[in-house]
């Protein structure tokens, strides 16, 4: 078994509490830390203040010992090594609203400026390509007075999770992306998934780590209206099936090499 880390996880909602949950599971201690009271409580009794399947389960499994809640983030970061930002980043159909990652980076900052073993903080939330290195990587110097890549670690690593089953997805990831810029960050963020140990690893910059997510987000979105034309399209002329033409079509190794060879 690796050795495992103290990580504080910042933001409880689906991406957090997922994250942190199962990162617990796979043998880290993990902190979550949310600014609601109500939340916390209800995260340290084992209870979700969101639904997931399996989700209770970890929770209750894992609460006390190796996932605990806290709204004190100073002592969540303090205690621990690795910190992920899994705040949310609202669309309001024209642009990302960043304010709430700014702001969790300039509270992690100040914090930083106490310590004086090398932290990684760790971008989780979907941002546009650049945020990291413009939005977030700017502030944490300013709050913290110290330098990027000397003296704390910024990465960011994109989440994948389906709603429904975002512990499957979590637990037995199809891929693992890594963004980072520096080697004493990518040593501590390969610890943080060294549990996963098939997985095949993406191991590149924070920007093309955030342009890795929209691309997949894109890709899904493109393949989901192509499917559903087809489908369209075969009830106008009848007598096909959609299914079987999408499963032709998906049979192709170019396109999932993976079900091609099986």
């Amino acid at each position: 078994m690796p050795e495992a880390l103290r990580i504080s996880v910042v933001g409880t909602g689906y991406v957090g509490l997922v994250s942190g949950v199962c990162l617990a599971d796979s043998g880290h201690r993990v902190t979550c830390v949310d600014i609601d009271p109500a939340k916390v409580a209800l995260i340290n009794e084992g209870r979700s203040p969101i639904w997931e399947p399996g989700l209770d389960e970890l929770l209750t499994r894992h609460r006390g010992e190796r996932l605990v809640a806290t709204t004190d983030l100073r002592s969540a970061l303090l205690t621990s090594s690795v910190t992920f930002i899994a705040v949310g980043t609202p669309f309001d159909g024209e642009r990302i609203d960043l304010s709430q990652v700014r702001s969790c980076a300039a509270a992690i900052g100040e914090v930083l400026r106490e310590k004086e073993e090398f932290h990684l903080v760790v971008v989780k939330s979907t941002v546009v390509p650049g945020s990291t290195e413009r939005e977030v990587l700017p502030v944490l110097e300013c709050a913290s007075g110290k330098r990027a890549g000397v003296d704390f670690g910024v990465a960011m690593n994109p989440e994948f999770l389906r709603e429904g089953c975002a512990i499957q997805d979590f637990m037995q990831p199809d891929r693992i992306v890594l963004g980072v810029d520096d080697e004493r960050s990518r040593v501590l963020l390969e610890r943080v998934y060294a549990p996963f140990v098939t997985a095949e690893r993406v191991l590149t910059n924070p920007r093309t780590a955030e342009m890795i997510k929209y691309a997949a987000n894109s890709l899904l979105a493109t393949l989901i209206s192509f499917s559903n034309e087809i489908a369209n399209l075969g009830s106008a002329v009848g007598g096909i099936d959609a299914v079987e033409v999408l499963r032709g079509v998906h049979l192709d190794h170019r396109i999932s090499p993976v079900l091609a060879d099986g």
